[in-house]
C-alpha cells in the first residue's frame, strides 16, 4: 500500500467538499481497498505509544465552537483486535500497548470519511508518545513499514506548518495566503523529503526562525516523521492540496507509494 502523510487542517473540512477534501475523495477512488487503515493522528498525544483495540471505536467530536453539523457527524468503521494484537508485537524500538478508550478522533476521520466514505474497512489510531524524540518516531515508523506490505494504508495526520497563534482570520477567504515564513518553511521542508534528507526534517529544531515559527509544537509535524520512515528509498514522493490557510498553516500532503 502507499503511505501518505495528509495536512488535515480545519475539522470543517469533513463536512465541507472543497479543493482539500475533493482531493481526498480523488485518493480513494485511486487507492487499492485496504486491509486496515492505521493513523496517526496529531489529536492523540500520550506518555507511552498506544493502538485503539476497540472494535467498535467511537467517533471522538475533540473540538469545539463549530455548527452542530459537525458534531453529529459519525464515522463508524470497525476496529480490529486481531491488528491491533499484531501490531503490539512489535518490540524493537519500545513497547506498544493496547487502549480500547480512544475511538478516532477527527484527525482520522475528517480524513477518512471522504476517503472511504463507506467506512467499511478497520481502522486503528496510534498514539504519539511526547516524551520521545523525533528520530525514535522515525524509527519506530521504519519497524512498521513491514505492515505496508501486507495490505495496511498507513496515514500520517497533521500540518507541516501549524501555527494557529499566528492565524490570520481576516483571510479565511483569501486562497494560499501565507506569510513569508511559512512559504520560507514549507517550501524547505519539501526541498528535504524531495531529496530524501530526513536527518534534516528530523533535526526540525535546528532550521531555524522559519521552523520555530512553523512548528511551534511538534504533535502536528510528527506524523510527517513517521510517514518519512515509512517510505523507501527509491519512492518519489508526490506532493498535492500545496496550499496555505491564513497565514500560519499549510495544508501540503505527501503520498509514497
Amino acid at each position: 500500500m502507499p503511505t501518505f502523510f495528509i495536512g488535515h487542517g480545519s475539522p470543517m473540512n469533513a463536512i465541507e467538499l472543497n479543493e482539500f477534501s475533493l482531493q481526498w475523495q480523488k485518493i480513494g477512488k485511486e487507492i487499492n481497498k485496504p486491509n486496515l487503515i492505521l493513523c496517526i493522528s496529531a489529536h492523540w498525544e500520550t506518555n507511552a505509544t498506544f493502538v485503539t483495540s476497540s472494535e467498535f471505536p467511537t467517533t471522538i467530536h475533540d473540538f469545539g465552537g463549530f455548527p452542530e453539523e459537525l458534531f453529529q457527524i459519525e464515522y463508524p468503521a470497525p476496529g480490529s483486535k486481531k491488528w491491533s494484537a499484531e501490531i503490539c508485537r512489535f518490540k524493537e524500538t519500545t513497547t506498544i500497548l493496547e487502549n480500547e478508550k480512544w475511538g478516532l478522533d477527527h484527525g482520522t476521520w475528517s480524513i477518512l470519511k471522504h476517503l472511504l466514505p463507506l467506512s467499511d474497512v478497520p481502522v486503528i489510531q496510534m498514539s504519539i508518545d511526547y516524551t520521545k524524540s523525533p528520530l525514535f518516531h522515525y524509527q519506530l515508523a521504519k519497524e512498521l513499514s513491514i505492515l505496508r506490505k501486507k495490505g495496511v494504508l498507513i496515514i500520517g495526520s497533521g500540518n507541516m506548518v501549524h501555527n494557529l497563534r499566528m492565524v490570520d482570520w481576516s483571510k479565511i477567504n483569501q486562497p494560499n495566503y501565507a506569510f513569508d515564513w511559512a512559504i520560507e518553511a514549507n517550501e524547505k521542508m519539501k526541498k528535504f523529503i524531495l531529496t530524501h534528507e530526513h536527518q534534516e526534517l528530523i533535526n526540525f529544531k535546528n532550521q531555524g526562525k522559519a521552523f520555530d515559527l512553523a512548528i511551534p509544537t511538534a504533535e502536528h509535524f510528527i506524523p510527517l516523521i513517521y510517514v518519512l520512515g515509512l517510505s523507501q528509498i527509491n519512492e518519489h514522493p508526490i506532493f498535492f492540496n500545496d496550499k496555505a490557510v491564513m497565514g500560519s498553516l499549510t495544508m501540503t500532503s505527501v503520498r509514497f507509494g
